[in-house]
């Protein structure tokens, strides 16, 4: 039992670590920058002001909506299904505030 304690003392000290936040940058380069930084299937390209504007001005909702369905050549979640909602908003932030 002494040597259970301390195990169980480490488990508790992990799991009340609070939720790193998800790294929009991160999954822009291993998800996203696969069409967006060269602009396959007419993808707006990061940075592209004039083709993302009008995508920005629809708002967030409408944007992770396109993401989370797909939108024209983009299929649902870029193509990683893997990606929690919350890494697909931190890209989203991410690449639209690249692009303002």
């Amino acid at each position: 039992m002494r040597r259970i304690l301390p195990l169980l003392g480490a488990a508790a000290a992990v799991l009340a670590l609070p939720a790193q936040a998800a790294d929009g940058k991160a999954v822009y380069t291993q998800t996203c920058q696969t069409c967006h930084a060269s602009g396959v299937a007419n993808a707006p390209k990061l940075g592209d002001k004039a083709a993302w504007g009008p995508r920005i001005a629809t708002g967030s909702d409408a944007l992770l909506a396109s993401v989370m369905q797909g939108k024209n050549a983009m299929p649902p979640k870029g193509g990683n299904a893997k990606l929690t909602d919350d890494e697909i908003k931190a890209a989203i932030e991410y690449m639209v505030g690249q692009s303002k």
